[in-house]
């Protein structure tokens, strides 16, 4: 039904749904407001007709029973405000005498306590009063109290109460709508913000979303952001690899044309070891610039099981190096995830392990843990180890194939790309009779 559709904006949602709900709550506190009024002045009431009653038992007792000896007409009325009946053998006083239609069956009925009187038809009296009744003896003379209060009077001053009431709601609830739509406003303010960088983000004016944000949008704008970094980078890692290819490629490409498009010179051993030698250095950039292509980066969503694919790749290097020892450490169980694609998580252990077990002696350690806001992977090998000159230059961007140490070259140069794409760590120790040492903290 078209009463139902669901408000297109944020704000009109809001307003759907929470001035329905003041307004429904402000109508029930007035009805609540309404039955306790009356609740609490019929306590009230009940409370004084006690009293009043009490105070001229207590007159009654002070003059031995002589009814005929106690002030009454105006004295009582003024104190008391209301009507009210003295009863003896001998003699009936009731105040004011138009209530005596309604006080004189009271004043006959047995039963003590609070008696309520409706729809009385006597056009000179209320038609609707409350009264109190008690009787008691003094000197074995029966005597009846009775003290009255006109309800209809009551109720008209509750009445206009709850009337005043309902005005004083009906303002609240403007001045509710008021400050909903003011607070909505407000707090949609730094959405519209948003939209209007995102406009300008569309535009080109601007190439990072950088504004001033509640805390329940910085998860979107760090998202956003990191999408656009992550977009930025994949164009920058195309551009990079076609630069790449094209220097390295160029020049094999142009001698293996010179030597076959040469008809004097036969291709002898040499010529054909030369011409594979650059077929081969094609072949690894090819393999190195594709390898690097599929790395995915920092991606939302997408999470990895570090101890299912250590053990994966551990069984797998074990069959490849029989004679070598793979070993796992951890204390993190099984289920536990790591913020980092799996196939990245994948490249990065594969490289480490394969590099460790080609080097390694006859042992290789890997070890994965897990802080607060560390993730830490170090391998180990008890190989000859690097120089610790040439540390700092394992696994550099930039370097060719021939000017990597040898043995840690390309595997360690995709390793320090994924990582610094997480933008996490990478160091290299060199440990006496230890071999290297290589650990990777993300910070993710």
């Amino acid at each position: 039904m078209r009463f139902l559709k669901k408000p297109a904006s944020v704000k009109g949602t809001l307003l759907a749904l929470l001035l329905p709900a003041g307004i429904g709550l402000m109508g029930i506190a007035w009805l609540v407001h309404g039955l306790l009024l009356e609740r609490m002045s019929r306590e009230f009431v009940e409370s004084r007709l006690k009293d009043e009653v009490a105070f001229l038992e207590h007159q009654i007792r002070d003059a031995d029973g002589q009814v005929d000896t106690l002030q009454t007409g105006d004295y009582f009325q003024d104190v008391f405000h209301h009507a009210f009946a003295i009863h003896t053998p001998e003699h009936t006083i009731i105040s004011p005498a138009a209530w005596e239609p309604l006080l004189r069956p009271l004043i006959d009925n047995q039963e003590d306590g609070t008696l309520r009187v409706e729809d009385a038809e006597n056009p000179d009296t209320p038609s609707d009063i409350l009264a109190y009744r008690k009787s008691f003896q003094i000197d074995e003379t029966p005597i009846v109290v009775i003290v009255s209060e006109d309800l209809g009077a009551l109720k008209r001053s509750q009445a206009a109460l709850h009337a005043w009431t309902a005005v004083v709601s009906i303002l609240l609830i403007m001045l509710l709508v008021a400050v909903l739509w003011f607070g909505i406003t407000l707090s949609m303010r730094p959405v519209v913000t948003l939209k209007a960088a995102l406009k300008r983000l569309q535009d080109g004016e601007i190439s990072r979303i950088n504004v001033q944000s509640p805390e329940e949008f910085h998860p979107l704008v760090l998202q956003l952001n990191q999408l656009l970094d992550s977009l930025d980078q994949r164009l920058e890692r195309s551009r990079e690899a076609l630069a790449n290819l094209s220097h390295s490629v160029k020049t094999p490409i142009a001698a293996v044309r010179q030597i076959l498009e040469d008809d004097t010179r036969p291709l002898d051993t040499n010529l054909r070891r030369q011409m594979a030698e650059r077929l081969d250095d094609i072949d690894k950039q090819l393999e190195a610039e594709m390898r690097r292509s599929r790395f995915a980066g920092p991606q939302v969503g997408k999470s990895a099981y570090p101890l299912k694919q250590a053990r994966d790749l551990l069984w797998m290097l074990g069959r490849l190096y029989p004679e070598k020892s793979f070993e796992l450490s951890s204390s993190l169980p099984d289920d536990c995830r790591w913020p980092i694609e799996e196939h990245d998580l994948n490249e990065v252990l594969g490289n480490l392990l394969d590099n460790a077990g080609k080097w390694s002696s006859r042992c290789v350690e890997l070890l994965i843990e897990q802080g607060s806001d560390l993730k830490r992977i170090v391998v180990t090998d008890d190989g000859p180890g690097v120089d610790e000159d040439n540390l700092d230059s394992l696994g550099q961007r930039g370097l060719r194939l021939d000017e990597q140490t040898p043995g840690h070259g390309l595997g360690l140069a995709i390793v320090r790309d994924i990582v610094t794409r997480y933008e996490g760590k990478i160091s290299f120790t060199a440990e006496p009779q230890r071999g290297l040492c290589v650990t990777i903290e993300f910070y993710r």
